[in-house]
């Protein structure tokens, strides 16, 4: 038999990428939130990297389709799927002995987008289900020390959210949550190469443009450039175009001043106080939208504060709802209202 410890489970369902955090084991699952399903009867197909390589590319009775949209359940019938696969992947059957489960959500979810991810968890096998906001899960997992009366403040962009906080006590004092991070970037490049150069390319072609020569600070990166394949919207036939890193900058800009204006509303609602730590502690950025080249140095120029980067900015919202699992007395005690609830 386990003890209880093993039993909890921290998730970072993303929009993007799905973690899974066992205590005592660390982070033992990382895949794309991705369902391929069968129309005909429902029954799931394949999960996670295998369904994600089947995006735009399945036959008629198969369809791939990612279940969460915006850092909030699309699909609530295949997230409770996906979910149920991912925690009896993470740690088996366990029969009668079930996990304790924790699921980060971003800080702007409505009430009943917050109840659908706590059922999909219980229903998916969880015991007691807890949810926590992103900002405060990414603070933990970064080792941020949230627990003194002293500001931090987290920039956590994701696949579907940005969530950004500042933090003191345990809590949250002022936070964002804007619908615009990963995805929005990727649209955006697909927009831009479609309108200039007459080619329709899909998601994961401008996500690897995005990531190997994209950059949110011209200065930041030597210019760089990379062949695209897609369908020539003229006369309709596949085509190459070579597309630059000048141009995925362009390409970028109306997502990422959304997420720089969001920053700076987050520090107009600072109290002075918290403000004064800022000046000294920074930004934390963690998400794997954190890792676009140049975005540290632009918020930098933009804030007029230190950004730091987490040092592993992709594991830091499944690594803290971990670590919240263990400190479920203390944030109750800082934070009844705020930052986590318990499942009932």
């Amino acid at each position: 038999m386990f003890g209880l410890g093993y039993q909890d489970i921290g998730i970072d369902l993303g929009t993007a990428t799905v973690l899974v955090y066992v205590q005592g084991k660390g982070i033992v699952l990382r895949e794309p939130s991705v369902v391929a399903l069968n129309r005909d009867n429902g029954q799931i197909f394949a999960v996670g990297e295998e369904a994600r390589r089947m995006l735009g590319r399945t036959p008629g009775n198969i369809i791939a389709l990612r279940p969460l949209r915006d850092g909030v359940i699309a699909d609530y019938d295949s997230t409770e799927k996906m979910l149920r696969y991912f925690i009896e992947k993470a740690i088996g059957r366990q029969g009668f002995f079930r996990p304790r489960v924790m699921v980060c959500i971003p800080s702007g979810v409505t009430g009943v987008e917050e109840r659908a991810v706590r059922q999909a968890a219980q229903q998916a096998g969880a015991r007691q289900a807890y949810v926590i906001e992103e900002p405060l899960a990414a603070a933990l997992g970064a080792g941020l020390d949230i627990a003194e009366p002293s500001g931090s403040m987290v920039v956590d962009i994701g696949g579907g959210t940005t969530d950004i906080a500042v933090l003191s006590l345990g809590g949250i004092v002022c936070s964002n949550s804007l619908r615009v991070a990963g995805d929005k970037l990727d649209e955006a490049i697909v927009r831009y190469i479609r309108r200039e150069h007459n080619l329709m390319i899909g998601e994961r072609s401008a996500e690897e443009l995005k990531i190997n020569i994209g950059t949110a600070h011209p200065s930041s990166r030597a210019e760089a450039s990379m062949d695209v394949r897609g369908r020539d919207l003229v006369a309709g036939l596949p085509k190459t175009v070579n597309i630059t890193s000048r141009e995925i900058y362009t390409a970028i800009q109306e997502p990422l001043q959304q997420i720089v204006g969001a920053v700076k509303e987050v520090l107009e609602k600072t109290p002075p106080e918290l403000a004064a730590d800022l000046v000294n502690k920074g930004i934390v950025m963690t998400g794997g939208g954190s890792l676009l080249h140049g975005l540290d140095l632009l918020l930098s120029e933009e804030t007029g504060l230190p950004v730091h980067v987490a040092d592993d900015p992709v594991s830091c919202v499944a690594l803290g709802t971990g670590k919240a699992l263990t400190m479920l007395d203390v944030l109750k005690q800082n934070n009844p209202s705020e930052g986590w609830r318990m499942g009932r």
